[in-house]
């Protein structure tokens, strides 16, 4: 598995929080996610077979967040 981390611009509430980890857990090849929303770091583990970083912080910003 591979680790990822990001900047993710938009989230102010726990809500935001969950919001980002379904975006992302319903993404084939992900595993763990771990979210500061004090900081915005996003932090997902995912199977480099399955899917490319690029396409991780295209399902964030679809969902309406951003990505430093």
């Amino acid at each position: 598995m591979e680790h990822l981390k990001l900047t993710v611009t938009g989230m102010s509430c726990m809500g935001c929080v969950n919001s980002v980890k379904n975006l992302l857990g319903a993404l084939p090849g992900v595993g763990q996610i771990d979210i500061d929303l004090a900081s915005g770091q996003v932090e997902v583990e995912y199977s480099a077979d399955q899917i490319q970083p690029t396409q991780l912080r295209l399902a964030i910003e679809d969902g309406g967040y951003g990505v430093a």
